[in-house]
């Protein structure tokens, strides 16, 4: 077992936290990165990006991430490849112990575990994951120009997918399990008057039909008042039955929403506890995309530097006053 120390220690290596890596490398931060089980979050099982800035041709996630994770450790970050299993935030120095034993102490704590989306777990769906079948309508709904999709959920997130992908497809069909949607009154309102959305009620998804190489044709259903099953034609199909932030580490030591999303000061990735700071999709449950995370990524880099800056100064004060 060793001990690592730093000025800032991030956890989690997804475009939020590589992003805060690389700025708090350039401010002398020499900050310290603990990957965790999925290296480079999401966009490592992502195939085609075509939304991030900065690239006219279409980009693979892998590929971005790992540009990023050079950019990093070009600048001077130190990159761990272990799993956290416990935090002590009673700092600083914030406390954080591996799954290898190993312990790593920050400053500043950097918390950016993501979250990931919920799936349904029937047949097709691992197989067609990025051939059809999505969890993001925002990144992937693009590919689906003019083509028939399906989107699976009865929230406020399946009716925003809907509504989202009516500006790429004519033929969008959303598919619930019961007979009524939980969604806000208003989403269901606008899905309810547009002409290009219609919906399936008491319909569960059995699976996903298609073949590879090509990808998904279809989604199949059974009625759950009948039994009767039926498969619905589709080139695409988007699950939106939620995400789960990756925040079980900071239960009842971070302040979280009813979701378990971190909490964090309007505007800012401050959260409950001073010098630590959260960000990208494991405090934002609204808009999840790798650009917006980066930002956040940055944004937490910066307050981890002026928290630093201002810890010395006050020490440097002090020590003025005692001499």
């Amino acid at each position: 077992m060793a001990t690592h120390t730093t000025r800032m220690l991030i956890i989690g290596s997804g475009p939020a936290g590589l992003t805060a890596a690389i700025y708090g490398a350039r401010a002398g931060l020499q900050p310290i990165v603990v990957q965790g089980l999925q290296p480079g979050g999401q966009l490592t099982i992502t195939t085609d990006v075509e939304n991030y800035p900065g690239f006219r041709d279409v980009i693979q996630g892998p590929w971005l991430m790992q540009e990023m994770q050079a950019q990093a450790e070009h600048v001077g970050t130190r990159m761990i490849w272990d799993t956290i299993v416990e935090v002590d935030l009673s700092g600083p120095p914030f406390r954080a112990i591996a799954d290898s034993g190993d312990v790593y102490e920050g400053e500043t704590l950097v918390i950016a575990t993501g979250a990931q989306a919920r799936w349904l777990g029937v047949p097709g769906e691992a197989e067609l994951g990025g051939k059809g079948v999505s969890a993001c309508a925002t990144c992937d709904g693009f590919f689906y120009r003019g083509k028939k999709v399906v989107v699976i959920g009865g929230g406020n997130t399946a009716v925003e997918e809907a509504l989202y992908l009516t500006n790429h497809s004519q033929d969008v069909t959303v598919v619930h399990r019961r007979d009524s949607f939980r969604a806000e009154k208003i989403l269901q309102d606008r899905l309810f008057a547009h002409s290009n959305i219609t919906v399936e009620w008491n319909k569960a998804v059995k699976g996903f039909v298609g073949e590879l190489p090509g990808g998904l044709t279809g989604v199949e259903v059974i009625d759950t008042v009948t039994g009767e099953t039926s498969v619905i034609p589709a080139d695409g199909a988007f699950v939106a039955i939620g995400h789960a932030p990756a925040t079980e580490l900071f239960r009842g030591k971070l302040e979280l929403d009813a979701a378990g999303y971190i909490v964090v000061e309007p505007g800012t990735p401050k959260t409950s506890i001073p010098g630590v700071f959260a960000c990208g999709d494991v405090m934002d449950h609204t808009y999840r995309q790798a650009v917006t995370a980066a930002g956040t990524g940055c944004m937490a880099a910066l307050d981890a530097e002026r928290f630093v800056a201002e810890r010395e100064f006050a020490a440097a004060s002090a020590a003025k006053v005692t001499a």
